[in-house]
């Protein structure tokens, strides 16, 4: 299969519907969780993040609705799945996409909130031992960081809590996030995965 790239990245603003929260660190998730709501963001998310919110009295849905599949192998896969990967990847602004997405029934995200497992933080302490190291590597959240990061002409990411404030002042002001505002959040993005 043939590469077909489009001849240039759109660079206008995203309005937000849908979003994927999936959190190691849960700050700021109530806040920014309102925020996606009051703008009428249909919200999804795993485990941990999703009771979260819910216990913030915000509508979640579980990831595990929208794959079909729960959340197995002690939470190791919950978002390797085509329905959310192609959710995040699908260039909305190229037709195609939007009828191969419309035939495998998958809806797309304009926003992925994800941090990942504090591996770096475990390690240090010195009585850890290789298991435990080896269940805070982060898998899944990697992963879609950098494929919203690679989307970001259709997708905004969101990788630290620092970021949160500023993304919600401007989707509260504009109702849409800007190209420059998503192209800064990549290039973070792929500082955070690279770093980790």
């Amino acid at each position: 299969m043939s590469l077909k790239p489009l001849s240039s990245l759109p660079k206008k603003s995203l309005k937000i519907k849908r979003a994927l929260l999936s959190v190691s660190d849960k700050s700021g998730i109530p806040e920014l969780a309102k925020t996606l709501h009051e703008a009428g963001v249909e919200i999804v998310s795993t485990g941990g993040t999703a009771k979260t919110i819910r216990d913030a009295e915000i509508p979640v849905t579980d990831v595990s609705e929208i794959t079909g599949f729960p959340e197995y192998l002690d939470g190791r896969v919950k978002t390797l799945h085509p329905k959310v990967h192609g959710g995040i990847l699908a260039r909305t602004s190229h037709q195609p996409d939007n009828e191969e997405l419309k035939e495998l029934g998958i809806s797309p995200f304009e926003l992925v909130v994800v941090n990942l497992y504090p591996f770096k933080k475990v390690v240090k302490d010195e009585e850890i031992n290789a298991a435990t190291a080896t269940e805070n590597i982060d898998i899944g959240g990697p992963t879609m960081v950098r494929a919203a990061a690679k989307n970001f002409a259709h997708v905004s990411i969101l990788t630290n809590p620092d970021q949160y404030e500023e993304f919600q002042e401007e989707l509260s002001s504009n109702k849409e996030i800007s190209y420059s505002s998503r192209l800064k959040f990549a290039r973070k993005a792929f500082e955070h995965t690279a770093d980790y």
